[in-house]
């Protein structure tokens, strides 16, 4: 177990993701303040269930990311960075905000790849990118059917859940995945499912 500073979002973390963020509440610029001088430099992140981000109050989820800064450029008014999502982490226990949220998490294990998992890696795949390339023909998306994929399995897996046209809810139980076989299979019946509703056409139509 550890303490950590904590910065709740609006959204869903992955490992191996990035993470852009435009950070100018006072608390948040404390937390950096704190967190940069350590090598590396880290926070958890974690998704709002209910409430806003904004002047705290809001109920959070037990289960997150532990995000790792890279890249940091400061104005007088805020601070944009990007970090990257790193490890999985489960919330224990909520304390005292200092001003920031903190949190006493433990490290959720990674997932072990196997090479017996390809062809399932494949198939997930194949059904992320078919799903986004339905998707892109009625609306926007924040990621291309084309999208670039690490070569190294467990980030692809990652990264493919992180793409996946699918809501928060979706994404945290993807997030929860206790194996690396159980996150590849999950992804592959969202997809089948997000597919057929993309497919089916509209009374009327």
């Amino acid at each position: 177990m550890t303490e950590i500073p904590m910065f709740p979002l609006g959204s869903v973390l992955f490992p191996h993701m990035p993470l852009p963020l435009r950070v100018f509440e006072e608390r948040y610029l404390v937390m950096l303040s704190r967190i940069l001088p350590d090598e590396p430099s880290e926070f958890g992140v974690v998704l709002i269930e209910r409430g806003q981000e904004v002047g705290g109050g809001e109920q959070r989820f037990t289960v997150g990311t532990v995000a790792q800064v890279q890249q940091l450029d400061a104005t007088e008014d805020f601070v944009v960075l990007v970090a990257q999502g790193e490890r999985r982490i489960e919330i224990l226990e909520w304390l005292e905000e200092d001003p920031h949220p903190v949190a006493r998490v433990r490290d959720i294990p990674d997932l072990t790849w196997t090479d017996e998992l390809l062809p399932l890696r494949q198939r997930a795949e194949d059904a992320v990118r078919r799903t986004l390339r339905l998707a892109s023909e009625t609306s926007d998306q924040l990621w291309s059917a084309d999208v670039e994929i690490s070569d190294d399995p467990t980030a692809a897996a990652w990264q493919l859940a992180a793409v996946a046209p699918l809501g928060e809810l979706d994404q945290i139980a993807l997030l929860r995945s206790e194996t690396m076989e159980a996150l590849l299979t999950a992804l592959i019946e969202l997809m089948d499912t997000v597919e057929q509703s993309l497919s089916t056409p509209w009374p009327g139509e």
